[in-house]
């Protein structure tokens, strides 16, 4: 995008962020009863929607029940090489549960996320057509386990289908902090409104109130932002998200606990916007969440072994 003075302001700002994010791609250099009145753990409350669904398109197996392989593009980020995660350990967080729907009471129990008390998990949001968040980010964080297990690495999951219902949020931490991950992932899609599209990488903000204090992890979690929306551009073709984040693809909150009490690098990612046609339309192709999972673990790659 031009740059001239015939542009107002915060399309020039707009159009430098996203040169930005594109030099970071090309260089591999990079510096969720209801949600929170409708998401939770996850991206800001946008749009409830109703209660998340379980309906996989594609299906919600390692490569969707249309039995779609690898896109034949799963080698490493440029600069990486196969094996070069091996001693290094991986938690992937997939937000949300798609049980989350039959356990309202549990779910609603509050716990302490360090600056403020938050419910234990949420159902997440959904498609129009009834393809839910939680089940896009199981299928999505599966696909990025085979691919970061290919290079070697130990890949823990928070929750892989098997809970009758969360973890809560605290203990999604726990989890990454308990396994002391090298880097820690948790997997979303938003619930926005039509019209608002992209994805976006969230980044602690510091925290050190109760039993939160994650500054040790501001920064190296910056930096594992970045690659990750970095190569999740590069992969997917889709752009950075064009109502968070002034077109960096990047958002720093102190609201999520599974951030505030991390002790391992840790962001979460909006793959995209289960309620606007175009994202969902993304979401729901099994050949898209493939790629998708490819940025993930690309990006995670990219950052353990360019620390």
């Amino acid at each position: 995008m031009s740059n001239g003075s015939t542009f107002p302001p915060h399309r020039r700002l707009r159009g430098a962020l996203l040169a930005v994010l594109a030099a970071v791609v090309a260089a591999g250099v990079g510096g969720w009863l209801v949600w929170r009145a409708s998401d939770g753990e996850g991206g800001p409350a946008h749009g409830a929607g109703p209660p998340a669904a379980s309906r996989s398109p594609g299906g919600a197996g390692e490569h969707g029940a249309g039995g779609h392989p690898p896109d034949g593009k799963d080698s490493p980020a440029p600069g990486t090489a196969h094996g070069s995660l091996k001693g290094k350990v991986v938690l992937l967080d997939p937000g949300h549960n798609p049980h989350n729907r039959d356990h309202g009471r549990e779910i609603a129990r509050q716990v302490d996320i360090g600056n403020a008390r938050k419910e234990c998990d949420t159902t997440g949001t959904s498609t129009d057509d009834g393809y839910a968040e939680a089940s896009f980010t199981l299928d999505v964080a599966r696909r990025a386990r085979t691919l970061l297990q290919r290079e070697g690495a130990r890949v823990v999951f928070t929750q892989d289908g098997d809970r009758r219902y969360g973890p809560c949020v605290d203990e999604r931490a726990a989890r990454g902090n308990e396994a002391h991950a090298d880097a820690a992932l948790s997997v979303h899609a938003d619930g926005s409104a039509p019209g608002n599209r992209g994805f976006h990488v969230i980044l602690p903000a510091r925290v050190t109130a109760g039993p939160a204090d994650n500054a040790a992890i501001v920064a190296p979690s910056r930096q594992l932002g970045e690659r990750l929306a970095g190569r999740f551009l590069a992969v997917t073709g889709s752009a950075p998200s064009n109502y968070i984040g002034h077109g960096t693809g990047l958002d720093v909150r102190g609201d999520l606990g599974g951030l505030n009490l991390s002790t391992v690098p840790k962001v979460f990612i909006e793959c995209g916007n289960m309620r606007d046609p175009k994202d969902a339309a993304q979401l729901t192709d099994a050949h898209w969440r493939q790629k998708a999972a490819r940025g993930i673990a690309e990006g995670i790659t990219q950052f353990l072994t360019h620390r």
